[in-house]
């Protein structure tokens, strides 16, 4: 018998002050199996990061032909396709001719800067395409907020990102490595 995935719901205060973006969002994320705390958390992060009306969670790691997070145009057309980790150059291809916008939230340390030496050439040619780097320790501190109902204010200034509800704190400031 497969392994149901367990439901967390996040309320999200967003207040976006480098994009002039302040909006509240009721939010459902399903945790697949094999997802851990600190995945999860990058979806939300990446969601915070990019709020808009329209912008929503897919199903994720049980399907290739969706990203994690996506917004799509009222004609469904996809605008924004949102990949986390370090995915086969294949996937990202997939991704920048299927949608206008591509941002990949790369983390997992030491590795990221080798993925990126490997696949830089071929991902070059992708004029839709922008990597960003979360830095490890600041990610595993916003795995550690991670509850079945959360409840953020989410701030955005300078380039630094800050989860917080009434106990904790998490800040991260994500750094565009590519192009």
């Amino acid at each position: 018998m497969a392994i149901k995935a367990t439901i967390f719901k996040a309320t999200l205060n967003i207040a976006d002050m480098d994009r002039h973006y302040y909006s509240d969002h009721q939010l459902v994320l399903a945790r697949h199996p094999s997802e851990n705390d600190e995945r999860m958390m990058i979806r939300l992060l990446a969601f915070a990061l990019n709020a808009a009306e329209r912008l929503e969670f897919t199903k994720g790691l049980s399907t290739d032909d969706e990203p994690e997070v996506w917004q799509k145009s009222l004609s469904d057309e996809i605008e924004l396709w949102i990949e986390l980790g370090l995915p086969d150059e294949s996937r990202l291809r997939k991704a920048c001719n299927r949608s206008r916008q591509v941002i990949l939230y790369a983390y997992g340390g030491r590795a990221v800067p080798l993925w990126l030496e490997k696949h830089q050439n071929k991902l070059s040619r992708f004029k839709n395409l922008t990597i960003i780097e979360l830095p490890s320790e600041p990610t595993e501190a916003l795995a550690a907020l991670a509850e079945r109902n959360m409840n953020y204010q989410v701030t955005v200034q300078d380039g630094e990102v800050s989860f917080s509800n009434e106990s904790a704190l998490a800040s991260i400031i994500p750094v565009t490595i590519f192009p």
